[in-house]
């Protein structure tokens, strides 16, 4: 049986992202952010509702201040008073989870997407995705940047402006570009 372009982004393999049921998809993602980031004046509760409806999980009390952007939405899972601060983006073709308690700070982006290293393959338009991972107790400073296939793990924390391009490990402080461990508890 042939799998659909969606089943294989899924599954962060080559895929046409232009396929109808992806156009689809973006589209219903592109009605709910206009929904979503109308609703900054509206109560916390229910935005977290919107977020329910959308989203793969979302954990008690969390928190996203518009404007927010995500490419499907689908994908993200949240675990329990997680927080993003205001005009983050994640680009959610494959799995991005964030743990418990884990606040992130304005203008974070967090890249799942990703794309073919030659050229030729680029060209015709596939992509694939990686998945992305943060762990529990994480603090992300304003402006940080985690590329695709990143796992970030419980209590680490990344420094403003980071762009993190290696697996950050339990405990570990990071900074820079390339982000690099700047300090570890425990």
């Amino acid at each position: 049986m042939t799998r659909t372009e969606k089943q294989k982004m899924l599954a962060g393999e080559l895929y046409r992202p232009g396929s109808p049921e992806l156009v689809a998809d973006e589209k219903a993602n592109k009605a709910w952010l206009a929904k979503y980031n109308a609703q900054l004046d509206r109560p916390v509760a229910e935005r977290r509702t919107l977020l329910a409806e959308h989203f793969g999980r979302v954990g008690a009390d969390c928190v996203i201040r518009p404007p927010f952007f995500c490419d499907y939405g689908y994908n993200i899972h949240l675990g329990d008073n997680v927080f993003l601060n205001f005009n983050c983006v994640i680009l959610d073709i494959v799995a991005v989870s964030i743990g418990d308690r884990t606040q992130i700070g304005p203008a974070v982006q967090i890249y799942a997407a990703d794309h073919p290293r030659d050229a030729e393959t680029r060209r015709s338009g596939l992509e694939f995705g990686r998945p992305v991972k943060i762990g529990a107790d994480v603090w992300i400073g304003g402006g940080a940047i985690i590329v695709p296939g990143v796992t970030i793990g419980d209590g680490a924390v990344i420094g403003a402006g980071s762009v993190v391009t290696r697996d950050v490990p339990d405990g570990a402080t990071v900074a820079g570009n390339p982000a690099r461990v700047i300090g570890k508890r425990g």
